[in-house]
């Protein structure tokens, strides 16, 4: 268990000091954030802001994670080396993404098309590895079945099991995007889901059917390195929130969004957890789900249903502080959070 508190602690010393030296080269270099004319006007005036900050989120999880196993003297596993990867490779694509912004200054990078590509391939690739590289029980990181608080029900094939993922990969990661539009908002909105998939694994480790059998035992492949990937996730998120909280200092960026909304869908897949992060991260969730109620209500009647989308931006212009919606979402994001996690544990409670 020292893992955990290992690649958390060794993680959030990297970003917290990480952070500030990121400002500096980026501000320095001109990497500043451009903003949509259309926004709320509140937001010009944080047009210039550094970006991109999603950088140190991503380095100082990994180098967490690697110093975590260093102390132990242990290899990763594969489980935890595939969910890294599908961090690392949509933190790339939303690089790029960051980068084209910057570059050509203006709030839009990659064509939607191109992102998607990206996206689809990085998952893809995942998809297919995950279902391979069985330990000595014959666990694979991942089943080709649909999961809740574990398997259940008949295997959807592979293809079948590649396009779930690829929709919760896409998915995940376009609703933290979404959710990337106030300071720390997404930082925080994440960091509680991330926090709870550390209990998760912890959980799944103390509970193996490896170790021992019964009826609500755990086939997970590597439930504690999972744990550590979430820690070491989660502790260069918190440092970063440190300099992203309102008013921010810098802005994680697609960088970050993407490659966060990628953790969360690998945990989830690898845990076998998949229908669980949608209560998990109910906060993204909504507001997603505002996101596509207004584009189809307004397509079908011509009127929107809030002032505007994403939902934040909806109170920011009933006339809410940016700091009260922020709070007030974190509140709601951990109540999701202690919800999935009730119903995660709820059948462990001792029935009269």
């Amino acid at each position: 268990m020292r893992e955990i508190l290992v690649a958390a602690a060794v993680s959030l010393l990297l970003s917290m000091l990480g952070t500030p030296l990121a400002i500096r080269l980026f501000s320095r270099r001109g990497y500043g954030q451009s903003i949509r004319e259309e926004g709320p006007s509140g937001h010009h005036d944080k047009r210039g802001t550094p970006t991109m900050g999603g950088t140190v989120i991503v380095i100082a999880a990994l180098v967490g994670f690697a110093c975590a196993h260093l102390y132990s003297f242990t290899p990763p596993t594969v489980s935890a080396v595939l969910v890294l990867f599908l961090m690392t490779g949509l933190g790339a694509v939303g690089f790029l993404d960051d980068f084209i912004k910057i570059y050509k200054q203006r709030s839009l990078g990659l064509r939607s098309g191109a992102k998607a590509l990206g996206q689809l391939i990085v998952g893809a690739v995942f998809a297919v590895l995950v279902t391979r590289f069985p330990n000595a029980y014959l666990i694979t990181p991942a089943e080709t079945r649909l999961s809740f608080l574990r398997d259940f029900g008949p295997s959807v094939g592979l293809i079948g099991f590649t396009i779930w993922v690829l929709i919760m990969i896409v998915g995940f990661s376009n609703a933290v995007n979404l959710t990337d539009g106030l300071d720390g908002l997404a930082s925080g909105a994440t960091g509680v889901v991330l926090a709870s998939y550390v209990l998760i694994g912890n959980w799944q480790l103390r509970n193996s059917c490896t170790t021992q059998l019964g009826p609500n035992c755990y086939w997970v492949r590597d439930p504690l390195d999972l744990a550590v990937v979430a820690a070491a996730v989660l502790g260069a998120l918190v440092g970063f929130l440190w300099w992203n909280a309102p008013p921010a200092k810098i802005f994680m960026g697609d960088t970050g969004s993407l490659a966060l909304g990628g953790v969360l869908a690998g945990l989830a897949i690898t845990t076998r957890t998949q229908l669980l992060l949608i209560v998990l991260a109910g906060m993204c969730v909504l507001i997603t789900m505002s996101v596509i109620i207004q584009v189809g209500f307004f397509k079908m009647t011509g009127k929107r249903v809030f002032r505007m989308a994403p939902l934040q931006h909806h109170f920011e212009l009933k006339g809410w502080a940016e700091t009260t919606i922020v709070v007030r979402f974190w509140l709601i994001a951990a109540l999701c959070a202690a919800a999935g996690l009730g119903i995660f544990y709820v059948e462990w409670m001792p029935r009269l």
